[in-house]
């Protein structure tokens, strides 16, 4: 199933965007873990809407009901399902694009996949709401990971064209991490932050809208986790991030920049410090060498589209007349995404980085 992901843990996620629920089980967690229901929570809170101009007006609880998999708030290690309820839809929004395909959106090929029996009501199981459950999913097992010493943390690097500090890359501190979570827009530099919201606001004000890159860390993942080929911790963060909709790439380390180098430029050096461990001067390589954790940080840059669903009116194609049309998109809908999808970012992150810790001989 496609939406359907399996290593070491098992992720399934279900329900549509305008459906009565939406929801997620986990099966194959560790046992005895205690969940902390408030930090679940406050995580969960990250992605919801904002009540300002940088997000859509649906407001929704995103309060997770867990079912089962936890009992006095320790994992059981049998599946752990939560469902989250939809309750502020207004379905009518969509009754004119039933047939017409928005630009940007997955209708026609959602509607050649499914033969036209996709919902597609707020975007159906296409939609950027079906990333509150894997948003407990991965705050479930950020909670597993911390307890071990590994943190996550992700910031706006970018929005249109205005950028923030970017992290560095040889290492973040706990603390670090935890002050971007309790910030209400995460940037290291408040003032380019501003200057984001600004154009955020800007856009929605033109009818249209702006996309941006987030940027990852996750810390103290010891060396010797992953595999070659395709068991990779790339190719595992990799899937999961593009389970988010509207990403579009993903790089790790110094990604792309590296086509621009010298090998002597890209190599990072090892040193040993003084307990020991093998580190290196730099990390181009973003903590990860042949699918494998070095030891070093864990870093990536994920970039997202602009929102699809503009005011702006558009060209497109009525699929049951096969005839062109023109079509203004009514709803409420992000003039950015990239604010609600940091705490998106790290829940693909902790899943990835969970299930193969799940193979760590001292795990």
């Amino acid at each position: 199933m496609s939406s359907f992901w399996n290593h070491n843990i098992t992720v399934s996620i279900f329900g549509e965007s305008h459906g009565p629920a939406i929801g997620v089980v986990l099966d194959k967690l560790p046992s005895g873990e205690y969940i902390d229901a408030e930090e679940l929570r406050n995580f969960m809170a990250r992605r919801a809407p904002k009540k300002d101009a940088t997000s859509t007006q649906r407001r929704e609880s995103d309060m997770p009901n867990i079912i089962s998999g936890i009992y006095n708030n320790y994992t059981t290690g049998t599946p752990l399902a939560a469902f989250i309820n939809n309750t502020d839809t207004h379905s009518q929004d969509y009754s004119n694009i039933s047939k017409l395909a928005r630009p940007g959106h997955a209708d026609y090929t959602g509607a050649l996949r499914y033969k036209g029996f996709n919902d597609v009501r707020g975007g159906g199981h296409f939609s950027g709401r079906l990333t509150a459950p894997l948003c407990f999913a991965g705050a479930v097992c950020g909670q597993i990971l911390e307890r071990r010493g590994i943190y996550t943390g992700a910031h706006i690097l970018q929005i249109h064209n205005i950028k923030d500090t970017g992290f560095d890359p040889c290492g973040v501190s706990r603390e670090d991490i935890i002050a971007l979570r309790h910030k209400k827009f995460p940037v290291i530099n408040d003032k380019k932050g501003t200057a984001m919201t600004n154009d955020i606001a800007k856009a929605r004000e033109a009818m249209d809208s702006v996309g941006g890159i987030i940027e990852c860390i996750v810390t103290n993942v010891p060396a010797g986790i992953g595999s070659p080929i395709f068991e990779g911790l790339e190719n595992s963060i990799a899937q999961l991030v593009f389970g988010i909709p509207a990403v579009k790439g993903i790089e790790f380390g110094a990604g792309f920049k590296v086509a621009e180098m010298l090998g002597s430029q890209n190599n990072d050096e090892f040193y040993v410090d003084e307990f020991g461990h093998v580190l290196t001067k730099t990390n181009n390589h973003g903590g990860i060498l042949g699918g494998i954790s070095s030891g070093m940080p864990i870093v990536f840059r994920v970039a997202f589209k602009p929102t699809p669903s503009i005011a702006k009116e558009q060209e497109t194609v009525d699929l049951s007349s096969m005839k062109n049309e023109t079509l203004k998109i009514k709803g409420r809908h992000d003039p950015c995404v990239v604010p609600r999808a940091v705490p998106c970012v790290e829940a693909a992150a902790n899943l990835a980085i969970l299930s193969h810790m799940l193979s760590y001989p001292n795990f």
